[in-house]
């Protein structure tokens, strides 16, 4: 085995990591980028998930003035109830409530 032989075998494998790298690094630069207004033009807020089941959930989520009970299973949402908001449940502050993107740019070291 030449030389050359070695580096005919090395030269692809350097190339599909060298592209890899690169499809990695302009995944992570530009794929997160969101409308942060889009979301708070909805004004929607999950209160409480309850697990009854392996992948199906009860939860409860805020719309507006309104409380609707989802019932959450894997291939589908269905709606339990509607409920009018009442005046006694305390609101989250904007604060304390993460949303999945942030958390995972923390965590993947993101700004």
């Amino acid at each position: 085995m030449t030389a050359v032989d070695v580096l005919k075998a090395l030269l692809p494998l350097i190339l599909i990591i060298g592209i890899l790298y690169a499809s990695l690094y302009f995944l992570r630069k530009y794929s997160f980028k969101t409308k942060k207004n889009a979301a708070r033009i909805l004004d929607i807020n999950v209160i409480s998930n309850k697990m009854i089941m392996p992948k199906k959930f009860i939860s409860v989520v805020q719309v507006k003035d309104k409380l609707l009970v989802l019932g959450v299973s894997e291939n589908s949402i269905s709606l339990l109830k509607e409920l009018d908001m009442p005046e006694n449940i305390p609101q989250i502050p904007e604060s304390e409530n993460e949303s999945f993107l942030s958390v995972l740019k923390k965590n993947l070291g993101m700004k």
